[in-house]
């Protein structure tokens, strides 16, 4: 008999058919790993990064290579300024010596052609006499005693040591500047006697047990036997104990001018209206130019150095007045300005010092000698323009250099700050997979 399917039969056509679907649906769909995705993620993001981080590199190598060569040129371009200023100030300084060495030519000019109208310029005759007029100093009984024994005065015991007087001991070219320095040392100075050492010092005066002057010995006994009796005091400089010059002197000069340093106003420039220094002013006989102290110092370093220092001359009062910043130890100026040292003004009317130096013979020579310092003003001023070109040109390189540096430091500055935070976000994108 027909016996319809009992439940098992249907359920077990229900489990054969189920795991069928179930195989078909396994094979249709392939499971997927989890962490071997992630994995596939991030070494994805590290490629990137990777990649990221070899860019900023190389930007940033490109960045700093442009601004070690654009730092390279600021330094060249700062030489080149350094060695044109340093040209620039040489022919500056050959500038003012050429034009003090024009302007005492002319000054001598000037003087010359005064003398047509003053037959009697000031020479050494004129220079004893007005010495002379002073009768009962010291210095007088001294070129008393020249004139009367000649040669044979030097030998004396008194007088074996002296060098000389102040006045008769320099020349001054131009009568004007001889009339400053002379009243600007005054008449004592200009009177002074002048000895080698202090043993000469010595020999001019004498003192007894009491301390007394001795009146029969020295200078006083000189005096009382020409009828010119010493009265007052009077200045005697011993070049033995004087400071001398210490620094260089002006090459290849034939009067050992000393190497003073140009004076320049704060802003580096040089005052204008500026002569020289007093001291390089004062012409020297050859014998005394070397050799005149035991030490082997001659009259410039020691005498003259210690009695104008480094007084300037100048040209105006107001150009020497506009010059103060760089006036240091006194100033004069040819129409009649004095400065003693810093601050300290000699006002009112000139004094006329009735003792001054010498002028030196004029060389027929000094006419074609200025015509040739004038031809090598001119040259010297061409190659001053020159520079100053080359100065203008190197000074827009270097600015156009700088400001070409700061524009690109600064855009280093950005692109390593914009570099940071791209790193910053780089860094939290794993853990956000990681969240995942």
């Amino acid at each position: 008999m027909f016996q319809p399917p009992t439940p098992t039969g249907i359920n077990k056509h229900s489990l054969h058919t189920n795991p069928l679907s179930i195989q078909g649906a396994s094979s249709a769909l392939v499971p997927v790993d989890l962490n071997e995705g992630t994995v596939d993620a991030k070494e994805s993001v590290q490629n990137g990064e990777m990649l990221q981080v070899q860019s900023i590199f190389r930007h940033s190598q490109k960045l700093e290579d442009d601004l070690r060569m654009l730092g390279t040129k600021i330094k060249q371009h700062e030489n080149n300024l350094y060695h044109l200023n340093s040209e620039k100030n040489k022919l500056d300084d050959s500038i003012l010596h050429l034009q003090v060495t024009i302007g005492k030519s002319e000054s001598s000019s000037k003087a010359t052609i005064g003398d047509m109208d003053n037959p009697n310029p000031t020479n050494d005759e004129e220079v004893n006499k007005q010495i002379l007029q002073h009768e009962k100093s010291a210095a007088g009984i001294l070129c008393q005693l020249k004139i009367r024994h000649g040669a044979q005065a030097s030998h004396l015991t008194l007088t074996k040591d002296v060098v000389g007087i102040v006045a008769t001991l320099g020349k001054v070219e131009d009568d004007n500047l001889s009339r400053l320095f002379s009243e600007y040392l005054g008449v004592e100075t200009m009177l002074a006697i002048v000895c080698k050492t202090y043993e000469g010092v010595k020999a001019l005066e004498m003192y007894d047990m009491e301390g007394c002057i001795n009146k029969s010995c020295g200078l006083h006994g000189l005096g009382a036997s020409i009828g010119r009796a010493l009265d007052g005091r009077f200045l005697v400089i011993c070049l033995e104990y004087l400071r001398p010059y210490a620094g260089n002197y002006v090459v290849n000069d034939a009067q050992r001018k000393l190497d003073f340093l140009i004076p320049r106003l704060p802003n580096g420039e040089l005052p204008s209206g500026f002569l020289g220094f007093a001291v390089n002013m004062i012409n020297l006989d050859s014998s005394n130019l070397f050799c005149v102290t035991p030490s082997g110092y001659g009259l410039r370093e020691t005498l003259f150095y210690n009695l104008f220092s480094r007084l300037q001359v100048y040209k105006t009062r107001a150009e020497m007045i506009q010059a103060l910043p760089c006036i240091s130890e006194g100033a004069l100026s040819l129409d009649g300005g004095m400065v003693r040292s810093c601050g300290v003004f000699s006002l009112g009317n000139r004094e006329d010092v009735d003792v001054r130096f010498p002028r030196p013979e004029r060389s027929m020579r000094l006419d074609n000698h200025h015509i040739e310092i004038e031809r090598q003003l001119k040259d010297v001023k061409w190659k001053k323009e020159k520079i100053m070109e080359e100065l203008k040109r190197e000074q827009i390189l270097l600015d156009t250099t700088r400001f070409n540096y700061n524009k690109k430091k600064a855009d280093y500055l950005k692109f390593l700050a914009q570099s940071s935070s791209d790193a910053t976000q780089a860094q939290t994108a794993p853990d956000r997979f990681a969240c995942r």
